[in-house]
């Protein structure tokens, strides 16, 4: 059964009626936690089974405004699991090589192989939103792409590729707040931008864009999510909770090894 947060192909969402809170999902912090942690649990034990399977992918794909959380998620996410079977990827500014190809090909490279987690950091949708809102490609070359990409999902799910995609979905406020947070912290400074306050000033564009995004391009098979992220402990439980009850619907198996009764080590 999807998740409250799971969005249905076909029925349009509305970012500004959508609540960012977690207050009518949840209201404990604490009990929270500790059913993150548990699920965790689980996710360790099933990615190991993915891995040994060496069958079947996941990719687990994270969009946000600036400080939506992404970083936060995949590292409370991903504690505790075997590095070798999970690659992180962040797609950043294309550089000269990247862009003398369509914008998938440097996505396709990072898709997981066999056995494998991978996680994107923004991603192919960035080629939907940056370059919309700023006005880097005309609309006659983005607006196409949303079917090109439902397209490429599809073909990554025919070929044994499970996809989770994930918008953390913050308040202006939130955002504005964790902004201060960064500049007060010194610690925390290298991961502000003042290209962030840019972008910021484009807020309703961004929010625009994000919405077509999720409505163009949840499908039946591979739909979004729309996670509310003002409340980090909230987000990262409902993550991991998507990630579980998918993971347990693949019916992951380890591998029968042959008869190994005669086997002696000496």
């Amino acid at each position: 059964m999807p998740g409250p947060h799971c969005l249905t192909a076909g029925k349009p969402i509305s970012l500004a009626e959508t609540s960012t809170s977690s207050r009518k999902f949840h209201d404990d912090r604490d009990k929270a936690e500790k059913q993150f942690r548990k699920l965790r649990d689980e996710f360790i034990k099933m990615q190991a089974c993915l891995y040994a399977e060496g069958k079947r992918k996941v990719l687990i794909v994270l969009q946000a405004m600036d400080a939506g959380g992404k970083d936060g998620a995949i590292r409370h996410a991903l504690k505790g699991v075997n590095p070798q079977g999970v690659r992180v990827t962040s797609f950043k500014k294309p550089t000269t090589e990247e862009l003398d190809h369509d914008f998938l090909w440097r996505i396709h490279n990072a898709v997981p192989g066999r056995g494998m987690i991978g996680v994107f950091n923004r991603s192919h949708y960035e080629d939907v939103l940056v370059v919309r809102v700023h006005n880097f490609v005309s609309e006659s070359v983005w607006r196409p792409r949303y079917e090109i990409i439902n397209q490429f999902e599809t073909h990554l799910v025919n070929t044994g590729t499970t996809i989770l995609k994930f918008f953390l979905h913050i308040s202006k406020e939130e955002q504005k707040s964790r902004f201060e947070d960064r500049l007060k912290e010194p610690k925390s400074n290298w991961k502000f931008d003042r290209e962030d306050l840019e972008k910021r000033k484009l807020w309703n564009e961004y929010q625009l864009a994000f919405q077509d995004m999720l409505n163009n391009c949840t499908t039946e098979h591979v739909p979004w999510h729309v996670i509310p992220g003002d409340q980090k402990w909230y987000r990262n439980l409902a993550i991991m909770q998507v990630i579980v009850d998918t993971m347990k619907q693949m019916d992951l198996q380890y591998p029968q090894s042959d008869d190994l009764s005669d086997v002696i080590v000496d």
